[in-house]
């Protein structure tokens, strides 16, 4: 299942689980749709996998499978 992760790990831009502007990698590394197309060119600068748009949970799974309340930031910059 995925986490769902509230944050951008570039920017801290919040990302709720209804955001269709959060991009993650195969790894849940999570990013924004600006830093994912733009300075990260559509790769996962922790992996280098492919950022893909992340998928909307229903609104009731929420409710028996919430989102990850943990904000990850990386330790580098982004650029």
């Amino acid at each position: 299942m995925l986490e769902l992760r509230p944050n951008c790990e570039c920017c801290d831009r919040d990302l709720p689980p209804e955001s269709a502007e959060a991009r993650i990698c195969s790894f849940e590394c999570t990013f924004c749709a600006e830093c994912a197309e733009g300075v990260l060119k559509g790769a996962c600068p922790n992996c280098g996998g492919e950022l893909v748009r992340r998928p909307v949970r229903p609104a009731a799974a929420l409710v028996k499978h919430p989102a990850s309340t943990k904000r990850v930031l990386r330790a580098s910059p982004c650029a």
